[in-house]
């Protein structure tokens, strides 16, 4: 296993961090534990959770564990989040103190620690000012409830504001931002990784493996079949999974991860997580496995790294699809600018 700093902090996190949204629904206590077990033998120091996750059983499973096991919870990073539903009161979602205040004591007591070291707003909240939540993060860490606050799947904007509040008013700085990133799913370096290269916000991403995609078990034109969540539910996302098979980019780009995979003799997800890995700001990526093989498979990419060739021949083949402005070549014409005379 390697390690970096979490975003531009001092605290040193694992390049794999165990996500536990598995845990209680798709993954029995028993499993839970056993990848618990699995990536802390391997090195692994940070896992994430959230209070939606399998409605709070995701946490008391971590929390169960942790009792069990004297001296672990100094070991390790715990990140979670809060923002959605967890009751049917008109003030048990968003980001306001009167829920993120609930929300964080909530979840301390399922899993049985006085901390957490992440805290994370788990999206966007338009009814709540972001001031409002950043003043709430700011009082938590004085507290000694959180020691950092993060947010996850905010936009450009989103996060840019954040940032520069946070700033400005000597607030707790947003140390890391949790968005959806993979080979297939590269939108957020139109706007988010410049945010967070300049902001010194580590990136944690999520879904690495594209829902199971970069694995190679889905087939061009076949409907999905045996021990995948699709095969086994086949009602379940089945008008995404549809969109993205008629997609040409998604099988030039599983065609390139294919032929990097079998040149390095390893399957095709240990290449994916290692060009995720990789990314410029990324810190950690979440790992989200339904089983302890899963797991393993996924922890043997802990110290792959691609040679430039393999990262470019990924990069081209994956290259995220622009519209004519902002982002494509009129927009950027449009931004750029040389001094007179230069080459």
């Amino acid at each position: 296993m390697e390690y970096r700093t979490l975003g531009s902090t001092g605290t040193v996190v694992s390049t794999q961090c165990l996500g536990t949204m598995t845990f209680g629904n798709e993954s029995s206590e028993e499993v839970s534990w056993a990848q618990l077990d699995r990536f802390v033998e391997r090195g692994g120091n940070f896992v994430d959770t959230a209070d939606v996750y399998s409605r709070g059983v995701s946490e008391e499973i971590i929390g169960r564990w942790l009792a069990a096991r004297p001296g672990m919870r100094d070991r390790l990073v715990i990140a979670t989040k809060g923002r959605f539903p967890m009751g049917e009161g008109p003030n048990d979602a968003g980001l306001t103190r009167t829920h993120l205040t609930r929300a964080l004591d909530a979840s301390l007591r399922r899993l049985g620690v006085e901390s957490v070291d992440l805290y994370q707003a788990h999206a966007w909240d338009p009814l709540t000012p972001i001031e409002e939540t950043l003043g709430f993060f700011d009082d938590a860490v004085r507290a000694g409830k959180i020691r950092y606050p993060g947010v996850s799947n905010f936009l450009g904007w989103q996060l840019q504001k954040a940032s520069l509040l946070a700033r400005f008013r000597g607030l707790a700085p947003v140390v890391t931002l949790q968005p959806q990133y993979n080979l297939l799913v590269r939108d957020i370096e139109f706007e988010l990784v410049d945010v967070c290269r300049n902001e010194g916000i580590g990136i944690l991403p999520w879904s690495p493996l594209a829902g199971g995609w970069l694995t190679g078990k889905y087939r061009r034109d076949q409907d999905p079949t045996g021990a995948t969540r699709l095969g086994e539910d086949p009602g379940r996302g089945m008008e995404a999974y549809a969109a993205r098979n008629a997609q040409e980019r998604t099988w030039r780009v599983m065609d390139a991860l294919r032929e990097v995979a079998e040149g390095r003799g390893v399957p095709l997800s240990q290449v994916a997580l290692a060009w995720v890995a990789d990314r410029p700001a990324v810190t950690s990526v979440i790992l989200g496995a339904r089983t302890l093989e899963q797991l393993d498979d996924n922890l043997a990419a802990a110290e792959l790294h691609l040679s430039d060739k393999e990262t470019v021949r990924l990069d081209e083949a994956s290259a995220p699809v622009v519209s004519v402005y902002p982002y494509g070549v009129p927009g950027v014409q449009q931004r750029s600018r040389t001094l007179p005379g230069s080459a």
